[in-house]
């Protein structure tokens, strides 16, 4: 009862093949392994940002600064 043999498994796989299709599987397979190898790629990047002092929280580098163009504009009350 705990152990399942190869047939139910074929058997499994072929139900999730005739309910989702083989190319919607496809597209999961191919996101996941996209999903897998960015999280791969971001901890690869967060091991190399230790090395570098973090700006305190609250307080804009002027690097951050200068890739966001904001505009400050006064808003006018109706009267």
């Amino acid at each position: 009862m705990g152990s399942f043999s190869i047939w139910h498994w074929l058997i499994v796989l072929l139900i999730v093949v005739m309910v989702f299709g083989t190319k919607k599987l496809k597209n999961i397979g191919s996101d996941l392994g996209s999903a897998v190898k960015g999280f791969k790629d971001g901890m690869r990047e967060g091991g190399s940002s230790e090395d570098k002092p973090a700006a305190p929280a609250g307080q804009v580098t002027n690097a951050a600064a200068s890739e966001k163009t904001t505009i400050d504009v006064d808003a006018k009350s109706k009267s």
